[in-house]
């Protein structure tokens, strides 16, 4: 597939690691300024599906239940005397973010829109309603 992705895709080869982070950079490319340049050096990282210590964390047996996950502290709980800490990290798992979008038809920029702002929201430690209020302001 060349270039990025279309709202739904085509039969065909399924959306590469680089055509889902594409679009999730285009989102928060899309987010509000004041969330933008609160978002300093978080890092996108887009694999193909989380690791068994990630998944141990949550509870989770199954790599295809995580679509997504940040790994960091909000932004609420950051004190200026944290150091050497590693960047806060938002992942987003491409089989489980296509299997998703096969089990319930979602448009798939959609619902990477929506894992994408999810993360960023627990970055920001937003509520559900502030996540979707998000997620709507940067609708196409």
């Amino acid at each position: 597939m060349a270039g990025g992705m279309s709202g739904q895709e085509l039969p065909g080869e399924p959306p590469s690691l680089a055509a889902i982070e594409h679009h999730a950079l285009g989102v928060i490319d899309r987010l509000p300024p004041a969330f933008r340049a609160h978002l300093g050096d978080v890092v996108l990282l887009v694999e193909e599906e989380a690791d068994e210590e990630t998944l141990a964390s949550l509870g989770l047996e199954h790599p295809l239940e995580l679509t997504g996950v940040y790994h960091g502290r909000p932004v609420g709980e950051k004190s200026a005397f944290d150091s050497g800490a590693a960047p806060d990290r938002i992942h987003l798992y491409r089989q489980a973010i296509l299997a998703e979008w096969c089990e319930t038809g979602v448009r798939l920029d959609d619902l990477v829109a929506h894992v994408t702002i999810h993360e960023i929201g627990h970055h920001f430690g937003l509520s559900d309603d502030d996540m979707h209020a998000l997620e709507d302001a940067v609708s196409d």
